[in-house]
C-alpha cells in the first residue's frame, strides 16, 4: 500500500462547519424575503441561529487552518441577515 492511513487536519469534522453554516444561512436568508416568510418562518429562525453558531465555530477553526474561512463567514453573515430580517418583518407585522 502506498497510501497512509494517518489522519490529517483536512480529515477533521470541523471542515464541515463552514459549508453547513453556508447552507443554513441560505435557508435563513429566504425567511427575510417577505413573499417566502410565511412558508419558511420556523425553518428560518432555527436555521439562522444554527448558521450563526456553526459559522462562528467554523471561523474559529479556519483561523487554526482547519476548513475554509469564506464559507464560515458567508454562512454566519447570511444567518445573521436571515435572523434580523425575520425579526424585523415580525416586528412590523
Amino acid at each position: 500500500m502506498s497510501g497512509t492511513a494517518t489522519p490529517r487536519q483536512d480529515d477533521s469534522p470541523a471542515t464541515a462547519l463552514g459549508p453547513v453554516a453556508l447552507f443554513l444561512g441560505l435557508v435563513a436568508a429566504t425567511g427575510a424575503w417577505p413573499a417566502l416568510m410565511a412558508a419558511t418562518l420556523p425553518w428560518s429562525v432555527m436555521a439562522g441561529g444554527l448558521a450563526v453558531t456553526f459559522g462562528a465555530t467554523g471561523i474559529h477553526y479556519a483561523r487554526q487552518g482547519i476548513g475554509r474561512m469564506w464559507t464560515a463567514v458567508t454562512g454566519t453573515t447570511l444567518g445573521a441577515v436571515g435572523l434580523a430580517g425575520v425579526y424585523t418583518l415580525i416586528g412590523f407585522a
